[in-house]
């Protein structure tokens, strides 16, 4: 490194032109030894001008009195241009008041006309320690900076690669457990078996090619276009045939909207799949059952442009300008769902094939995502038929089926499962001993359990609209459904996510993909469990008499039964119908919690609460049978004596002699 290198850089700024040679003979020692260079500047704007050519440029010496721009005026537009410049102010002796007004503008020091040159290289030096200190802070704070950018960016990869494990495993999970199914059963499964593995393998492949084609695009290597000149409307009615049966399943409505019959143009097939498959995924994802999504198909001058609209969730303001950014999952997202690069890819494939990506949407009103691509004709012609390639055989998909009434006593399993094939697995697992209903997502999975209060719920974590942490976290805390034990399946197998479900009271926490057997143990262990819950609140001596016995929401529950009973104990047509209405819930709801809590129906529980008053009344009191009859409900004394004999096993009179 040359000596000119570890120079000072001195900016003079002065209208004097005599005052240089001045500097030159003073400093010329330094400016030999290459420890100082020297820069001049008769007026501002050439100060600037200079500073802007000469960013390594680190002290400026400035007169405050200089025609057309002075230097209270110059200072501050040069401390704009670096955080690491120093500005000494030279100006007439007695000047005082400019200085101070230098000096609070953030000049450094100042020095008086005649100038001292021995001091002035005395305040050069000092400044020169100033700079140093600058500059160390500034390149602490650029490490800092770029240490919390790497931090960042190791956060976003760490989240992509948990997520795209996610994507790869509920696959994985459908094609090993359909395997499984096929080996145990193959004349049942064979044929319903080999679309669910082939559908996966699609999927499987899909996501390869997606995350192969994010890395060469990130990677600055060249992506091939293969352009087919072809009937583009025909090509992309052709792939949203293929998502129809998926539409069908939610009950999505699919709107096809164009008046485009045919255009013949040049089109890339393979980008154009991921580019449409992205955006009608995506729509369906954030998209509730009943609800809508529609293809827009406009042609313009120059240019085609679809349109991908849905009736979902929408996406929140201050995202807007993040979606198709690396690695984002928007907040509607919940922190679940997907691999956080769909809409990355999308937007890296459309600006590829030189046309403009963007997006309009309202939270709560649904999103469009909108797409425009260039119209050209000099590709080599294809025939359409030529680029469709074998679409996998999808099969029927099963339907979820409603709980049966209340005749039959199987237990019922609620799964809550966005994966088609994950919950008809599930289903085939499970629907012998239980019956089986299926919700798509954390939401309506919330709305199924409080309506109809299952025995159990099995739930995936990754769901759009709600995440399985959430439903938990919601029924854990309802009174309602607190009891109902719940079983997180999801890939995030992670310590910190497992505790994470532990923490939000999940029962037990299952990793894709995962063992048939486990499941089983783990189904059969949680029942035994609640085989124990049962027999604890089998006995009304074991119920909380009071609120300082509340332990749990189930005591909580229960207290609040007991209560709304025993303050109307005495009114015999105090029923169940009176009850829910007190209580706040639905008939079903009150049957199947009481049900789940004591193994005794509604009824029955209810008249055991007006028993043990009356059994108290009988230890306790000198009123008569008759009187106790009466006093919790009972008009006719011989039927109450019935039932009190039917509970304890004596009549009340054999009761109140011992």
């Amino acid at each position: 490194m040359s000596q000119s290198d570890d120079a000072t850089r001195i900016l003079i700024v002065d209208d004097e032109p005599e005052i240089q040679p001045l500097y030159h003979l003073w400093f010329r020692k330094k400016v030999a030894a290459g420890i100082y260079k020297l820069h001049f500047a008769l007026d501002g704007m050439t100060a600037l001008e200079m500073i802007g050519r000469k960013p390594e440029i680190e002290i400026v010496l400035c007169d405050i009195n200089m025609p057309n721009m002075n230097g209270l005026t110059l200072l501050p537009k040069l401390l704009e241009l670096s955080n690491v410049l120093q500005v000494i102010m030279v100006s007439a002796y007695g000047d005082m008041p400019n200085i101070r007004q230098a000096m609070n503008l953030g000049a450094y020091d100042f020095l008086t006309k005649p100038i001292n040159f021995e001091d002035l290289e005395k305040t050069i030096e000092k400044t020169q320690k100033i700079i140093h200190l600058a500059k160390r802070a500034k390149i602490s704070k650029e490490l800092e900076e770029r240490n919390s950018n790497l931090l960042e960016l190791d956060r976003l990869k760490t989240l992509f690669f948990t997520n795209i494990s996610h994507e790869f495993r509920t696959p994985l999970t459908a094609i090993l457990a359909t395997a499984e199914q096929i080996k145990t059963a193959p004349n049942t499964w064979i044929e319903k078996g080999l679309p669910i593995i082939e559908r996966n393998g699609h999927r499987l492949l899909d996501l390869i090619n997606q995350v192969m084609e994010l890395r060469r695009l990130e990677s600055g290597k060249p992506v091939e276009i293969q352009l087919f000149r072809g009937d583009i409307i025909g090509f992309l009615h052709y792939l949203l045939e293929s998502f129809q049966p998926q539409l069908e399943h939610k009950q999505i409505q699919l709107n096809i909207r164009g008046e485009v019959p045919e255009l013949i143009i040049d089109f890339d097939p393979d980008k154009l799949t991921i580019i449409l498959s992205n955006l009608i995924s995506n729509a369906i994802k954030y998209t509730p059952a009943g609800g809508q999504v529609t293809v827009e198909i406009t042609q313009q001058e120059t240019a085609l442009k679809l349109a991908v609209s849905d009736t979902g969730l929408g996406i929140p303001g201050a995202d807007l300008a993040f979606v198709f950014d690396r690695f984002f999952r928007a907040a509607t997202s919940s922190d679940e769902g997907g691999s956080g690069i769909g809409l990355s890819l999308t937007k890296e494939l459309v600006e590829l094939l030189n046309g403009e990506i963007g997006v309009e949407s309202q939270e709560g009103s649904g999103s469009t995502f909108w797409v425009q691509l260039p119209i050209s004709r000099q590709a080599e012609p294809i025939d359409i038929e030529q680029l469709k390639k074998a679409a996998p055989s999808v099969g029927p998909i099963q339907e979820s089926v409603a709980f049966l009434g209340p005749n039959d006593e199987r237990p019922r399993l609620l799964i809550v499962e966005d994966n088609i094939d994950i919950a008809q697995y599930l289903r085939s697992c499970l629907e012998n001993e239980f019956f089986v209903h299926i919700a798509w997502n954390g939401q309506e999975g919330i709305e199924v359990a409080i309506e109809s209060v299952p025995d159990m719920i099995i739930s995936d974590v990754m769901m759009p609209v709600k995440n399985g942490y959430e439903l938990c976290d919601t029924l854990k805390s309802n009174q309602t459904t607190s009891h109902i034990p719940i079983i997180l399946l999801t890939a995030k197998s992670d310590e910190v996510s497992r505790l994470e479900g532990l923490e939000k009271g999940a029962d037990a926490y299952l990793a894709k993909p995962f063992n048939r057997k486990e499941l089983n143990i783990r189904v059969r262990k949680l029942l035994e469990l609640r085989k124990n819950l049962q027999a604890h609140y089998s006995a009304i001596e074991n119920h909380p008499s009071g609120p300082g016995e509340v332990r749990n929401e189930e005591d909580a529950f229960l207290w609040s039964v007991r209560k709304a009973v025993e303050e109307h104990i005495d009114q015999e047509h105090f029923g169940i119908v009176e009850l829910c209405r007190s209580i706040g819930t639905s008939r079903t709801q009150l049957h199947r919690k009481i049900k789940a809590l004591t193994n005794v129906s509604t009824s029955i529980y209810l008249r055991s609460i007006r028993m043990e008053r009356a059994k108290k009344l009988l230890l306790e009191t000198d009123l008569n049978v008759s009187e106790i009859s009466y006093e919790v409900g009972f008009k006719d004394p011989r039927y109450f004596s019935s039932k009190f004999r039917e509970h304890f096993g004596q009549r009340p009179s054999d009761l109140r002699r011992t």
